[in-house]
């Protein structure tokens, strides 16, 4: 690996140190616009855990995207225990919630009752159980990463990313299970893709190679996020003026604001920063510094929709 290798690698955590701060910034944004709603604090954790199950799915999507990438099982391990971590964090605050209790005072015979009798405990564990296989099998595909499959994650990291959607508010409403679902995992393929890209390619003809073939599969996910998005939005929201009279409709403009934002940077990106990485005309340095910028975009998204997923 030659220096310039070498530099563009060690700057390609860039892209996943921004993606906890533009999470927060997101849910900042949200949580003010949500007042005089109270704070839901559970969405701090809840958008942590959304980015780094995102991430983990993209990472374990690279061989999908190109048969030349290979997953870095040592980082997936890490992400994947993190994931577990948050994930088990967010349980902690719903348990909470649902006893009525703070956070603090929350016994553990009332944590273990939530879990066993509330349908929302159970699905948590689900979730426990998928990532918490994710971490595993990574971290032992590190030690034999040439009979590891990268399929046997992407298939764990879906189902556990899918779960709770699956039964949110939506799952009340015709088909809506399955209309919060596809959302989900469109937006986590869109999203952790993208990091996945900006963690592990390093070189100028590495994103000659990769770039336009993201850029090709996240144009069917921006449809799918943008449709899925507003069905669910307006059978929520329930009309035009709860968009600015209730918090849950102000969070639902500014996220789909964003995602017009997203929309217009796709767009232009496909215009300028695909043809020239395709064309080998542009550094790997200026591929990653556009994708972090994506990325950073994204996460704001993700904040907004995991305060969104508390708000009442």
């Amino acid at each position: 690996m030659n220096k310039a290798q070498r530099t563009t690698g060690g700057g390609n955590a860039q892209a996943l140190l921004l993606v906890g701060p533009a999470g927060l910034l997101g849910v900042a944004l949200a949580l003010i616009l949500a007042v005089p709603a109270p704070a839901q604090t559970e969405s701090v954790i809840r958008v942590l855990a959304d980015c780094t199950g995102a991430t983990v799915l993209g990472l374990a999507a690279l061989p999908r995207l190109h048969d030349r990438l290979r997953p870095p099982w040592r980082v997936l391990a890490v992400l994947a225990g993190i994931w577990c971590v948050t994930e088990f964090t967010v349980l902690v605050f719903e348990a909470a919630a649902v006893v009525g209790v703070p956070i603090g005072k929350l016994s553990a015979g009332q944590f273990g009752n939530f879990l066993v009798e509330i349908s929302g405990g159970q699905v948590g564990i689900a979730v426990l159980i998928g990532s918490g296989a994710v971490a595993c099998y990574s971290a032992m595909a590190f030690r034999r990463p040439e009979t590891a499959s990268a399929d046997l994650v992407l298939v764990f990291a879906a189902v556990a990313l899918a779960l709770r959607p699956i039964t949110g508010h939506m799952s009340q409403q015709p088909f809506g299970s399955v209309l919060a679902a596809v959302h989900a995992l469109a937006a986590a393929s869109w999203f952790g893709l993208l990091i996945a890209l900006a963690l592990v390619v390093r070189t100028r003809g590495e994103w000659a190679v990769t770039l336009p073939r993201y850029s090709a599969v996240a144009l069917p996910l921006v449809g799918i996020v943008t449709v899925t998005g507003l069905v669910n939005g307006l059978v929520r929201v329930g009309g035009i003026a709860p968009f600015v009279t209730t918090g849950y409709g102000r969070i639902l403009l500014a996220k789909t604001l964003v995602l017009v934002g997203l929309l217009a940077l796709g767009w232009w990106w496909r215009r300028n920063w695909v043809p020239q990485a395709t064309g080998h005309r542009m550094p790997a340095e200026s591929s990653l510094r556009r994708a972090i910028i994506e990325v950073a975009v994204m996460a704001v998204a993700f904040g907004l929709a995991a305060t969104l997923a508390v708000t009442a």
